[in-house]
Order: C-alpha cells, then structure tokens, then sequence
C-alpha cells in the first residue's frame, strides 16, 4: 500500500493537518482553533475523518522554521510530519 505525507503546522494559532495529495491543488485539512499542540489521539481522529491512518512503523518528527523564511526574529513555526496511508477498511 503507498504512503502519502500527513503534516500539521502551527505559528502560534491554529493547527492545520493536511494529508498530502500531490495531484491535488487543495488537500483535504482539519483545523483545531486551540493553540495548544493536538494530542496524538486528536491526530489520529483528524487523519481517521480525512479517510488516513499513521502507517505502521511510522512516527511523527517535528522541526521549526521562522515565519518569514531567513529571517531568524519572526515568529517561529512549528511543522510535524508524519507517513500514513489510506485508512484500512476505507472506500475510495
């Protein structure tokens, strides 16, 4: 079964977890208005509603970035990561 990309990003307001979908100009996306970090229960919700689930194996990696690319004194924003494939049991 082929992986896609799941990521969820954050510069300090809302989360947004998208499943990418390369062909796609829009990628299906959940949005938490909670600033705090979605728990990994949260996630696996999100992902499960979009039709995903993390594959096996697979973890979540996290990085941070700065707002404004280059520019090391704007906001930072914080981007997880994680593989996961289509959801087992789930019609196309």
């Amino acid at each position: 079964m082929n992986t896609l990309t799941a990521h969820m990003s954050s510069d300090g307001g809302p989360w947004r977890l998208s499943d990418v979908l390369y062909s796609e100009t829009e990628w299906p996306t959940v949005r938490w208005e909670s600033g705090q970090v979605p728990t990994v229960a949260e996630r696996r919700e999100a992902l499960a509603y979009l039709g995903y689930e993390v594959a096996p194996g697979a973890e979540w990696s996290w990085i941070e970035d700065s707002q404004k690319h280059g520019d090391a004194g704007t906001p930072v924003v914080l981007i997880a990561a994680v593989d996961v494939r289509e959801q087992e049991g789930a019609t196309p």
